[in-house]
């Protein structure tokens, strides 16, 4: 494979000097037409060892606009890094929507590091290469562009170049924590070339630079930049276009089919006042140490609410966090997405609140707006939605994988109960704010949303992250179900058996 790129490629300084007008402008004027075209550009840079990424990456921080440019290099992993899922590092710094990033490697140094060094197995760094595969289709698909740099020297240049940063008093290369060892150079092409061979794609390919001559490898950089980013505003590809890339089938059409998992929840679920109040105060008490130990055991959960409207998400939640130590946790309504969130793939806002360890977080409404609202009111088109259940299993995989609880609640009611629900809200002042033109169309859907509800249920409840449908025809009984869940839950993980 690096053979291609050890033919001796070079660019002399006049051909240099005569190109870089022509190249600063294009840039220039391909930054200005994507600010507002609704993509963002994704540029990550790797390589074997002083090849040079640091000089390229600066030399295009030099003739792209700043304003429109972040640069994020990943070095050590800081303390609140390691208490979060691998990837949540690097969705924080993903480019918004018209502006480019430039990433030092990013998600691929881990593997490329670690199996150079036989930390990690074959398996594991293909596992590792296969979930980046399915990540950089899934910013693909919403408009990223993604374009992969390989910087390659031979092993001769590499030693020479090296050799002379080891013995140059201003150089900064030894302050990056890697001593003044190399890696083994054989061994790190062999690992990157499986890497590279799992991850090239037509939606997120990699280009391979000669990296011999620092001129012709910026402006090679420069030039592939420019074209991609060219390519890709003037073909006006659809959002999500790449249809056969889903993973998620439609159901089938036969009868059998209609009818939804909401038809198997037993609505006639009670509780009376006393009982209630023995329930839940046990409930809460019990919760409450549970939480504690979930905290000093450096467990995190993540709790997620839905439901139709008017079935009493908010009051099971303020019983449920009424046992939980107010500094353990934390509330996170989801609503209509800001211009900020709309910006970034409509994952990235919730990975910014993803819980460190031994903290709680509550989702009042989630990631599944992708596959239920946004599916019955057409506000995604069939191959985004259709997608997103792929995606939301490998988000909520991740979070699992780094030791956090993952647990779904989908709140149901009748149409009748919900109807008498709104009446309430009509009639009661303090209420009537939680009553919209929105609620009143969204319930003339509901077959629709029934629909999307069983599939949701069909598609994501997971042994890792499992739904749990709460019966909430008596507000009550819902309210000490969920918290005796959640403490069922974080019982078996402590004793390590969830």
């Amino acid at each position: 494979m690096f053979e291609a790129a050890e033919l001796g490629r070079k660019v002399s300084k006049s051909e240099y000097k005569e190109a870089l007008p022509e190249i600063r402008a294009g840039l220039t004027e391909a930054q200005q037409r994507l600010r507002d075209s609704g993509v963002s550009v994704l540029v990550i840079v790797e390589g074997v060892e002083g090849v040079g990424r640091g000089e390229a990456v600066n030399r295009l921080n030099g003739w792209l606009d700043t304003r429109g440019t972040e640069t994020h290099a990943f070095w050590d992993v800081s303390s609140e890094e390691q208490s979060h899922p691998r990837h949540w590092r690097y969705w924080r710094s993903l480019p918004a929507r018209g502006k480019i990033g430039l990433f030092f490697g990013a998600w691929y140094s881990e593997p490329l590091l670690r199996g150079c060094s036989g930390e990690w197995d074959d398996a594991r760094v293909e596992a590792a290469t296969l979930r980046i595969r399915d990540l950089e289709r899934m910013l693909a698909l919403d408009d990223t562009l993604v374009l992969k740099f390989w910087f390659h020297l031979d092993k001769d240049s590499q030693k020479r170049r090296l050799k002379a940063r080891r013995e140059d008093p201003d150089s900064r290369w030894s302050r990056r924590g890697n001593g003044s060892k190399a890696l083994d150079y054989e061994s790190f092409l062999r690992t990157g070339e499986a890497v590279i061979q799992a991850t090239d794609s037509a939606l997120a390919p990699w280009y391979l630079i000669e990296a011999g001559d620092a001129r012709y490898r910026d402006l090679t950089v420069a030039r592939t930049l420019l074209k991609a980013i060219i390519g890709r505003l003037d073909a006006q590809v659809p959002m999500g276009s790449e249809e056969a890339l889903s993973h998620a089938p439609s159901l089938p059409e036969a009868a059998e089919a209609r009818r939804t998992v909401l038809d198997q929840v037993d609505l006639g679920q009670g509780l009376d006042k006393s009982a209630y109040k023995k329930r839940l105060d046990e409930a809460q008490r019990r919760l409450r140490t549970l939480a504690w130990k979930a905290h000093d055991a450096g467990r995190a959960s993540v709790l997620v609410f839905e439901g139709w409207d008017a079935a009493g998400k908010g009051g099971a939640i303020r019983r449920l966090t009424a046992g939980i130590d107010a500094r353990l946790h934390r509330v996170i309504p989801v609503g209509a997405p800001s211009d900020e969130e709309l910006a970034h793939h409509y994952l990235w806002r919730f990975w910014r609140h993803v819980p460190g360890a031994g903290r709680m977080t509550l989702y009042d409404r989630s990631w599944y707006g992708r596959v239920l609202v946004e599916r019955v009111e057409q506000l995604a088109e069939p191959s985004q939605w259709r997608r997103a259940y792929h995606e939301i299993n490998d988000f909520e995989q991740q979070l699992c994988e780094h030791g956090i609880l993952v647990h779904k609640f989908w709140l149901h009611i009748s149409p009748a109960e919900q109807l008498a629900r709104f009446r309430a809200r009509e009639e009661t002042a303090y209420k009537q704010h939680k009553l919209t033109d929105e609620d009143w169309r969204n319930r003339e859907k509901r077959p629709e949303y029934e629909a999307a509800i069983n599939e949701m249920v069909f598609r994501t409840s997971t042994e890792h992250a499992p739904w749990t449908l709460v019966a909430s025809e008596d507000k009550r009984f819902a309210r000490v179900a969920v918290i005796e869940k959640v403490c069922e839950r974080l019982e078996a993980v402590l004793q390590g058996s969830g």
